[in-house]
């Protein structure tokens, strides 16, 4: 695979077109039904779940989220081939693989409303918190990667990045020791076009990001990001790599990110509506539907059932975070040091009284 769609030749693994028809049987992944269907489910969960997120955030109920819409496929192709035992180390619009892992919603809930609780992940295993400093996450992968190589386990670290993260020193520094070291990492890179609003084509002269993986000596392949099976594939071809020790991979992902980069932006200010128009004929959820219905496993009205039960679910854990006691105030101080310095003594102490004036008990000096 890596050889035959090698980033040199710029051309990017496919395995279904835009309507779900199989276009690359060579490379089609074996997949029972009952486990496609739940898969399309967790799928549509995220997506509905997503909408949802940022609904709450326009009626003031959490704080700036990242939106999801339309990467869909990736986090679930990663999501069907990660073990329990893998790591995990996400950047921060990795909803389906979260959820996949183990995560809770009501945690993505917690942690979007700035308790730290929500970054404690108690049921997802070897899952490091989300990193919103861009690419520096890659950094904590390779040395993750060396770990395992180093304690002789039969483990992958799947690591996350967006295109403009590609830019970003950490990327370089990740990559260069992985490849050094042929440790176990898959790097993803979520190529949805733009850095916020910088194009991917102002991001780099690379004719595409999978490329930057033959300087470092690393394999590495351009990938149709919204097709489900083109992922699932290509991710589990990683993973056997890094299990028999020729890893890293580096895999580029290309997708578009439907919504806002976050709910601060506003994406009409750089793009256009007939560029929009044309990706959202390769929409993940789409093709996979389509491919779906034609083999006679899914319905319009089984989606039409189902989508309300997620959302009282999606509610009912929404009220649960909102009605989760604050966090501690003393676990934001008492955590950084093994011994408190003076100064952040005296932060707190002013903060002590920056409560106790906004309680009304004294007045602001």
């Amino acid at each position: 695979m890596f050889k035959e769609y090698t980033p040199l030749k710029n051309k990017i693994f496919q395995v279904i077109d835009n309507d779900g028809k199989v276009i690359n049987t060579k490379w089609m992944p074996e997949i029972d039904s009952e486990r496609l269907v739940k898969i399309y489910k967790d799928m549509l969960f995220a997506r509905t779940a997503d909408l949802q997120i940022v609904s709450y955030q326009r009626q003031g109920r959490i704080y700036t989220y990242p939106p999801n819409y339309g990467q869909e496929a990736i986090a679930a192709g990663v999501g069907a081939v990660i073990k329990d035992h893998d790591w995990m180390v996400p950047a921060f619009r990795e909803l389906g693989t979260m959820l996949a892992k183990g995560v809770t919603l009501k945690e993505m809930f917690l942690y979007f409303m700035g308790n730290e609780e929500g970054s404690n992940f108690k049921n997802a295993n070897f899952t490091l918190p989300i990193s919103v400093p861009i690419a520096s996450q890659l950094i904590h992968a390779a040395g993750i990667g060396y770990a395992i190589k180093y304690n002789k386990e039969k483990k992958v670290a799947y690591a996350f990045v967006g295109d403009g993260g590609t830019s970003e020193g950490d990327f370089h520094e990740a990559v260069n020791f992985a490849g050094v070291w042929k440790v176990p990492v898959v790097f993803i890179i979520q190529n949805n076009q733009y850095g916020i609003s910088t194009p991917t084509s102002v991001q780099t002269a690379s004719e595409n990001l999978a490329i930057k993986s033959v300087a470092y000596g690393v394999k590495g392949i351009m990938v149709d990001g919204n097709d489900f099976f083109a992922m699932y594939r290509v991710v589990e071809e990683a993973a056997k790599l890094c299990l028999n020790g020729e890893g890293p991979v580096l895999i580029e992902a290309v997708t578009y990110r439907k919504g806002a980069h976050t709910t601060s932006d506003d994406p009409s200010k750089y793009r256009t509506k007939e560029e929009e128009d044309a990706w959202e004929e390769k929409d993940p959820m789409k093709r996979l539907k389509a491919y779906l219905i034609d083999k006679g496993l899914w319905s319009e009205k089984e989606e039409d059932k189902i989508i309300p039960q997620f959302k009282v679910e999606i509610d009912r854990q929404f009220i649960e975070a909102e009605n989760h006691p604050p966090y501690p105030k003393e676990d934001v101080f008492k955590h950084l040091y093994a011994e408190m310095p003076d100064d952040l003594k005296e932060q707190e102490k002013q903060y002590d009284r920056y409560l106790q004036w906004k309680s009304g008990k004294v007045k602001q000096q």
